[in-house]
């Protein structure tokens, strides 16, 4: 008998308080006063963020997935600011169960849009790291350049990120991961990749 709460079954969690905690805790978080300038916890998030990097170039979905608490959101907005995802197109918007369905998808051979693979390579910068109202949350934002090698050539990629890190049982675990291309606005050609 399966559990109600399985968010791998169930997007139970996706609800209106979680869009009003979106939008809330994505709203303004990167205020200076709210910067943690602590060199140790900074190098402990940019390892973890550059962890998330490499996993994802070499294709090693689980251990990526594993990086992500039970409860996630994977979100890259189709609108510069960002905003409200309930009211403005997203280049993607997953929870767990999506972000699960998209990993068994590219492991069938039959995600044409992969076919063949991507190479990539992510380089991971100015990583920043903000305290919240949660001794056991940090807002962390990053910069980001994606170089992807298809057979077609190869384009970049480039925005920032914005994770939200929840501790659990002594481990930081992503909550959110928000994806903000610079050119999210624009024909974006195949993004099938996880950013």
């Amino acid at each position: 008998m399966q559990t109600v709460h399985d968010p791998a079954i169930s997007s139970y969690y996706v609800n209106d308080e979680l869009y009003r905690n979106l939008v809330e805790s994505f709203a303004d978080w990167q205020r200076e006063e709210l910067a943690i300038a602590a060199p140790e916890l900074r190098d402990r998030f940019r390892a973890l963020l550059e962890r998330e990097a490499r996993l994802l170039d070499e294709l090693r979905f689980d251990e990526w997935l594993a990086m992500y608490a039970p409860e996630c959101i994977y979100w890259v907005p189709g609108t510069p600011e960002g905003g409200d995802p309930r009211r403005e197109i997203a280049v993607s918007f997953d929870d767990r169960r999506r972000m699960e369905d998209r990993i068994y998808r590219l492991r069938t051979g039959y995600a044409w849009s992969q076919a063949p693979k991507s190479r990539t390579v992510r380089m991971i910068s100015n990583v920043e790291v903000f305290a919240t109202s949660e001794s056991a949350v940090r807002m962390v934002r990053s910069n980001f350049l994606i170089s992807e090698f298809r057979v077609d050539g190869t384009r970049f990629l480039s925005g920032w990120c914005g994770h939200r890190f929840v501790e659990r049982a002594g481990r930081w675990e992503i909550q959110v991961r928000q994806v903000n291309l610079i050119d999210c606005d624009r024909n974006l050609r195949n993004p099938s990749i996880v950013l």
